[in-house]
């Protein structure tokens, strides 16, 4: 999948940021904060689909893994250990793996994400059982580690599906329930600035 074919990859829909008062700023982060509600109500029959499908299997003692890398799987991490102390369940029941390991959780693992093997080795290494269901968390729908945690998981008969804010991804396609959260660029371009000879800045977008 192409950069330029990611929706979050896009250029942010507001420039300049640097003219903008602290006000301005906030009021357009919170506009495009408003856009995630609907994003997530156009897609409450596939989120409800993949609910449906996983609570039989954890009704019968199967475990739940959300597996990502970076901001993605740090929210699967800080998901899954919410649920202890809130409901009361097993730390064992609700798992978060990360790209990396714990050392990923407080600063970045380079290259951890671009290995498709480990992701599914660091999901096998729970020996998951066909009654486990697999989360996998990816924005960009196009993480190796991710999909390969996916695509091995299903492989073995494990229950699958997927979070992503891009149509037509490779996640989406290994998952069985994919969920395509659209909610348009992120606010923030992340961009390197270069210069031409006659001192004309371009932007080039990170790959």
């Amino acid at each position: 999948m192409r950069i330029e074919d990611k929706i979050t990859e896009q250029p942010s829909h507001y420039d300049h940021l640097e003219k903008m008062e602290a006000g301005e700023i906030l009021e357009a982060i919170n506009r495009e904060d408003r856009l995630i509600a609907e994003a997530v109500h156009h897609v409450i029959p596939q989120i409800t689909a993949l609910v449906e499908a996983i609570e039989p299997r954890m009704k019968r003692g199967g475990r739940l893994f959300y597996v990502g890398a970076g901001t993605s799987g740090r929210l699967g991490v800080l998901d899954a250990s919410e649920l202890p102390p809130t409901f009361g369940v097993s730390p064992d029941w609700v798992v978060g793996i990360i790209a990396g390991g714990d050392e990923a959780l407080r600063r970045a693992v380079e290259n951890a994400e671009d290995d498709a093997i480990r992701g599914w080795q660091d999901l096998e290494a729970y020996k998951p059982s066909a009654d486990d269901s697999v989360i996998g968390i990816a924005a960009s729908g196009t993480t190796p580690y991710v999909i390969g945690a996916i695509e091995g998981a299903r492989k073995q008969g494990l229950l699958t599906g997927c979070i992503t804010s891009n149509p037509n991804t490779p996640l989406a396609a290994a998952a069985e329930y994919p969920i395509e959260t659209i909610v348009g660029p992120e606010f923030e371009y992340d961009f390197n600035i270069a210069y031409d000879k006659d001192g004309a800045s371009r932007r080039q977008p990170h790959g």
